[in-house]
This record gives structure tokens, C-alpha cells and sequence, in this order.
């Protein structure tokens, strides 16, 4: 009877211990997913497909709300490391970053909602302000493209011009080597081969 109750506790520590242990494996994964946003994104973009409901239509505005901020921290990189305008435009993304992530915070609050009505009275407002950090974001983008040193219409227009010139004028100096090569070859002097200079030699000999 001692032996059954051992190995009965045994099993039982055992299995806790495996409960536990997938419990720390799960938690450490989801901190991983967490901090890797391309990781975070791709799952809240699976959630939100394949979600129904007004649930539905907040991780839609989650999705869309870290995609725009993306899109900003890239141009803040991007002027960061060429020779775009930086300024104030740092930090001025800092502040919009702050004011995404407390709304990110909120629709993930509006996610546990189980009240759909209260759900749906709250989506309008959420949605407004997801288009206020959306446009800003839009704006400190314009701001970034506008100070890059990007090629204009003309610059490209002249360079094509330039390119053009350039392939005819290879194409010209081709064609004029080939010409004199075919000359040469035209009016190459024949030389007598030594057969034929040997005969001559023997001839005026015997004569």
C-alpha cells in the first residue's frame, strides 16, 4: 500500500512539475513574440482575420494603428541615416509613438469587452483617433520624403539624354572599328607565296 502511494505521489509531483514547466515555456514564448514586432504584427494581422464581430473591427484598428507606426519609425530611421531633415521630427515621433502605444492599450482593453453593445459604442471614437495618429504620422512622412534629395522629373530626363548620348556614341566608335578592320582586310597586299619564287628562280637559272 506504501508503494502504491509513493508512486501515486510521484506521478503527481511529476506532472506538476511538467504543468509548470510548459507553463514557463508558453510565458517565455509570448514575451519573445511580444517584443519582436514583426512577429507581434504577423499574429495580430492572423487575429484579426480570422476574428468576427466588433472583435474584429478592433484588431482591425490595432493592425492599422502598428503598420502606420511603423511606417514612421522606418522614415525617422531613413532621414536619421541619409541626409533627410531631422530637426525636431525625432522627437515629435516619440510623442506620437507615446500617444499610439496608450491607444494600442485601449483597444486591447476594448478587446476583453464581452458587452457588444458597449463595444460598439466605444468603436467610433477609437477609430477617430486611430485616424488622427494615422494622418499624423502621414504628415511627419510627407515632412521626411520632402527633405530627401530625390531625383526630379528633369534631373532624370537630362540623365536619360546623357545615357542615350553615350550609347551612340559607343555604338558609332563599334561600327567605325569594324569598317576599318573590313578595309584593312580589302587592301592587304598579296604576297607571293615561296612555291611560286622558288619556279621563278629555277626558270632564269635554266635560261
Amino acid at each position: 500500500m506504501e508503494v502504491l502511494i509513493w508512486v501515486f505521489v510521484t506521478l503527481l509531483v511529476m506532472g506538476l512539475v511538467s504543468i509548470v514547466t510548459v507553463v514557463f515555456i508558453v510565458r517565455a514564448l509570448v514575451r519573445r513574440i511580444r517584443r519582436n514586432r514583426n512577429l507581434a504584427s504577423a499574429m495580430l494581422r492572423a487575429r484579426a482575420r480570422f476574428s468576427s464581430g466588433p472583435q474584429r473591427k478592433v484588431l482591425t484598428l490595432r493592425v492599422r494603428l502598428g503598420e502606420a507606426l511603423d511606417s514612421g519609425q522606418a522614415a525617422v530611421d531613413l532621414a536619421a541615416r541619409g541626409d533627410g531633415p531631422r530637426g525636431e521630427l525625432p522627437r515629435l515621433f516619440r510623442r506620437i509613438r507615446e500617444e499610439g502605444v496608450a491607444l494600442d492599450l485601449q483597444l486591447r482593453l476594448m478587446e476583453s469587452e464581452t458587452d457588444a453593445t458597449v463595444l460598439a459604442q466605444q468603436l467610433p471614437a477609437a477609430g477617430h483617433r486611430v485616424d488622427q495618429v494615422v494622418g499624423l504620422v502621414r504628415r511627419l512622412r510627407s515632412a521626411v520624403a520632402s527633405g530627401l534629395a530625390g531625383p526630379t522629373d528633369d534631373t532624370l530626363t537630362a540623365l536619360h539624354s546623357d545615357v542615350d548620348r553615350e550609347v551612340a556614341a559607343l555604338h558609332a566608335g563599334v561600327q567605325e572599328l569594324q569598317r576599318l578592320n573590313r578595309g584593312e582586310e580589302r587592301f592587304e597586299p598579296t604576297r607571293p607565296s615561296t612555291t611560286t619564287a622558288s619556279i621563278s628562280r629555277d626558270k632564269g637559272t635554266r635560261s
